[in-house]
């Protein structure tokens, strides 16, 4: 009785979620009048798309990967040369930006998943190295250490939707974006609910038990690191268009420890945690510089009275963050409000 109950409780909360998803994807853009606002909002959604790859990876196939900069930045590559040099239209450039990112996922797997552990981090780190000494030498392609710009619009048949007179380019964004975002994570969600993803968590959970079985748990990893990658090159692609340039430093191993961060606080093998977890993650360094003009103790620029810096301040909190939900709240952000959603219909 009880557990049915919970599932009653379960399924109206998903559908009250989805929802007010999707009033405040309509309601933010013409609430949030804040250009500033508006930025974070659509950095965070591309960090969803990013993390939601990611966590297909390691939350739901336990291979815990460090190289997801790498194929966020070939997909940002690939945008930008598709995009522009060949002058291809959003549709062919976004599907370039998954398809490359994708099979060189679907050949690093064929050697960095024979390798288990720390042993495949150490592997998946070495990628991003790689990827930062391609990304510097291939001039033709990347403009080198100077970046390159990439000037791509969101065009559908010729017509540009980011420069429309009644609609701002960053709410275009904004809604191109979270459309992604909703769409990636209703794929995932339903991808990790199939005979695939009980697969995929079978290896994650029990490997030999599921070789015993029959799964072959080689061709379920390279599976989803090869899905990973290319919802990888999504969010890198999505990155660059908006922010109109790339460089290698931006694809960086700093890059992949906040990715890892996002899962965390979000939650491990949890597509709506990935979702809470970058807009937690992105928001923060943010939410602090708006509040420490209030707090004396924050020196906002060098030279200024103040015991730590604004940075500092700011890699504090990111790595304080991390170690407490992992202590405290190991499943993250998603399983604490599910909890807390139950508690309270249950009682009613």
């Amino acid at each position: 009785m009880g557990d049915t109950k919970t599932m009653k409780v379960d399924a109206a909360h998903h559908r009250w979620l989805w929802a007010a998803l999707f009033a405040a994807y309509v309601l933010i853009p013409v609430l949030v009048t804040q250009d500033f606002w508006l930025k974070i909002l659509i950095y965070a959604g591309i960090t969803a798309i990013g993390a939601i790859g990611l966590n297909l990876l390691t939350g739901n196939t336990g291979q815990l990967s460090l190289g997801h900069p790498f194929f966020m930045g070939i997909g940002a590559y690939t945008a930008g040369f598709v995009g522009q040099n060949m002058g291809l239209p959003f549709p062919l450039w976004m599907a370039a930006a998954i398809v490359v990112p994708a099979l060189f996922g679907a050949i690093v797997a064929q050697f960095a998943l024979r390798l288990r552990g720390h042993y495949l981090v150490i592997v998946t780190f070495s990628l991003v190295l790689i990827g930062q000494h391609v990304f510097k030498n291939w001039t033709a392609v990347t403009n080198g250490a100077a970046g390159r710009p990439i000037q791509i619009g969101l065009d559908i048949f010729g017509w540009d939707v980011t420069r429309l007179q009644a609609i701002s380019r960053d709410k275009v964004y904004f809604l191109v974006i979270w459309a992604f975002v909703a769409i990636i994570a209703y794929l995932t969600h339903n991808l990790v609910r199939s005979r695939v993803g009980r697969a995929l968590m079978a290896v994650r959970d029990r490997e030999i038990t599921a070789d015993v079985i029959g799964i072959d748990i080689t061709y379920y990893k390279i599976a989803a690191f090869t899905i990973s990658s290319g919802i990888g090159g999504v969010a890198g692609a999505f990155y660059g268009a908006f922010v109109q340039y790339t460089n290698p430093a931006e694809w960086s191993i700093l890059l992949g420890v906040q990715y890892l961060a996002v899962i965390v606080v979000g939650g491990i093998g949890s597509v709506a945690g990935s979702i809470i977890g970058a807009l937690v993650i992105t928001i923060l360094p943010y939410g602090v510089e708006v509040f420490s003009p209030y707090v004396p103790l924050i020196a906002r620029n060098p030279g200024d009275p103040g015991i730590i810096t604004l940075f500092a301040l700011n890699q504090v909190l990111f790595g304080s963050v991390i170690i407490l939900f992992l202590i405290f709240a190991p499943r993250g952000l998603a399983d604490l409000l599910r909890r807390a959603v139950r508690r309270v219909a249950v009682r009613q």
